[in-house]
């Protein structure tokens, strides 16, 4: 019985000193949470507007990207959120067609992410593919953001600015 009372308050202080230790910050990620809030923006020249809305989701743990795109018929979502034991940022991108490419962010550079392809589910060999992003930060109510896809074996980027609605 002694050592199940000592077992347990072992549990117990450990549990107490890890919930006081605070959590460690990822400059990216509080950056990324800036974003809450409705979006419109343009996709490079002459190509149409999109909006997107950004909002906290499952308890504060994860971001939500919403974009709507006029001549798409499916709306596209990115959820974002931090990976604290590899001290990145993984975003996972539910693409219109049919593929869900993850990307990992390391640390914010000056104003901007950088999301590196990792892998994808339900893509096939050779199929277009979302590879990169990039988040650039311009002020509270600007933005930018780069994909690049990988279509035909070669890599194209599409460049969407963004306001904040207000």
């Amino acid at each position: 019985m002694k050592r199940i009372l000592a077992f347990v308050v072992a549990i117990g202080l450990a549990y107490a000193a890890h919930a006081a230790d605070p959590p460690k910050t990822n400059p990216g990620w509080e950056k990324l949470k800036t974003l809450v809030g409705e979006w419109e923006g343009t996709i490079g020249e002459g190509h149409g507007t999109v909006t997107v809305t950004y909002r906290l989701v499952s308890n504060g743990s994860t971001l939500m990207e919403t974009m709507d795109v006029p001549d798409h018929t499916h709306t596209m979502i990115t959820m974002y959120a931090p990976d604290a034991p590899n001290d990145r940022i993984v975003a996972t991108h539910y693409c219109a067609a049919g593929n869900q490419p993850r990307m990992a962010a390391r640390e914010l550079k000056g104003d901007s992410l950088d999301f590196d392809f990792l892998d994808a589910t339900n893509a096939r060999d050779g199929e277009d593919l979302m590879r990169a992003l990039v988040v650039r930060f311009q002020d509270a109510d600007h933005f930018q953001q780069l994909w690049t896809s990988r279509e035909g074996g070669r890599d194209h980027t599409g460049t969407f600015a963004y306001a904040r609605k207000r």
